[in-house]
């Protein structure tokens, strides 16, 4: 069908999937190359922490913020807004000398780098019907494990030839060639994109458009907050989100800490977890499109593909606290990133699935924000509780993903359309 209806909602999708890429490409760095980095500047792995909750504070204020953005603005914009403040500041970590700066840096990065997200739900609301939105999420989630796949060994690559100050001026410059194609091809959304044929346009419209739904309607953020489903979603993420960014903000430092690897050593098996990952993506993508294809309806394939997507992650995690060898370790965290993203792609798809375009920016951006709250916690629990293994986190990660998934099932209630009141003017 989707070859029929045409393609361009794919390029567009496949082209945030890219800067997502890209994003974390840009995000990864500073981990990868933290052993020499800390070592030129005076740095420990309590300031690392400083550092990464540095990040992930204005990460958690940059989705609430261009979530209203990109409400506001439209997707075009609010795209070129976010990749060219991130690369100015990646591309500025070749000036670091010293905490302070890097501090500043890590926050201008947190807070630009965080409207992909919000921009990309956005985009996948506007862009694609209700029986394809978790396929088009997995695939722009697999550009986030594709640059968890593709960062360590590149960064590794780029430090050995140009070291860690050329690294980062390089890898800046990768937004603003993005930048070109995207400016280029996005010219407007669906309703008025000139390349558009008329019978996708009507795929797509027909498709997003729920019965008894505004589907274009801003709805206030207090509006939002009073709705059950609202709060599903926030507090899954909440409860979810930090497995993933575990991962994503240490495991070089794990495998640094536990295995006494290097850079070089750390490039050969730092990509290995996030294969899963983007497995995970495409077949959550793939798995809850076919429930709904055959007529399972989006509320049975939510919830199962959530449910399987935690029932792998919480046994993987439990066997990570006895992993002995390297090998092993980075295999059982590449199942537990795959479960990771198999629920949380579906997860992602719940703001438009519950509410319409006008209301999805801003869910998703304040789940965001709720997801990277959780995820300071954690992140201050590592230095604590990893002074001599890291099995207490592996475990802490353990408990947290069934309460994850009772939030979605228990106050987030049925997946359909929530029927929000009609604006003064359609009374």
């Amino acid at each position: 069908m989707s070859n029929i209806k045409g393609r361009f909602r794919w390029c567009v999708i496949a082209l945030i999937a890219l800067a997502t890429v890209i994003n974390y490409i840009d995000r990864n760095a500073l981990a990868v190359m933290w052993p020499e980095v800390s070592k030129e500047i005076g740095a420990t792995k309590e300031d690392y922490a400083l550092l990464v909750t540095i990040f992930m504070i204005f990460y958690a204020f940059g989705q609430s913020l261009f979530g209203r953005i990109f409400d506001a603005i439209g997707t075009r914009m609010g795209f070129t807004i976010s990749i060219v403040v991130w690369s100015l500041s990646i591309a500025a970590h070749a000036l670091v000398r010293s905490m302070p700066l890097l501090m500043v840096l890590r926050a201008t990065l947190g807070v630009s780098e965080a409207g992909n997200w919000p921009g990309a739900a956005k985009a996948n609301a506007l862009w694609f019907p209700s029986r394809e939105r978790a396929l088009a999420q997995g695939i722009f989630n697999a550009g986030a494990s594709l640059g968890g796949i593709i960062s360590a060994p590149l960064i590794a690559l780029l430090f050995v030839q140009f070291g860690w100050h050329g690294t980062f001026l390089l890898i800046g410059v990768l937004g603003f060639i993005w930048l070109v194609p995207w400016l280029w091809f996005y010219k407007a959304d669906p309703e008025k994109h000139p390349a558009l044929s008329e019978e996708e346009r009507d795929y797509i419209l027909t498709g997003r458009t729920e019965v008894g739904r505004d589907d274009s309607r801003r709805v206030p953020l207090g509006e939002l907050l009073r709705y059950r489903q609202s709060w599903g979603v926030i507090l899954s993420r909440f409860f979810l989100d930090p497995v993933w960014w575990l991962f994503v903000s240490w495991l070089p430092i794990y495998l640094a800490e536990t295995f006494g690897f290097d850079v070089k050593q750390i490039g050969l098996f730092a990509w290995v977890p996030f294969v899963g990952a983007m497995l995970g993506s495409l077949f959550g993508g793939w798995f809850a499109g076919r429930i709904i294809s055959r007529g399972g309806g989006v509320h049975k394939a939510r919830t199962l593909t959530i449910a399987i997507g935690c029932a792998i992650m919480l046994p993987s995690l439990l066997f990570t606290i006895g992993a002995s060898e390297p090998l092993n370790a980075v295999l059982l965290i590449a199942c537990i990133l795959f479960g990771f993203q198999m629920a949380i792609g579906n997860i992602q798809t719940l703001p438009s699935d519950y509410f319409g375009g006008g209301a999805v920016g801003s869910l998703a951006g304040i789940s965001g924000t709720a997801a990277v709250a959780g995820t300071l916690i954690t992140t201050w629990l590592v230095p604590v509780l990893t002074k001599t293994s890291y099995a207490p986190i592996f475990a802490l990660g353990a408990a947290i993903v069934p309460i994850a998934f009772l939030c979605f099932w228990l106050i987030g209630g049925r997946v359909e359309p929530v029927v929000t009141p009609p604006t003064k003017t359609q009374e």
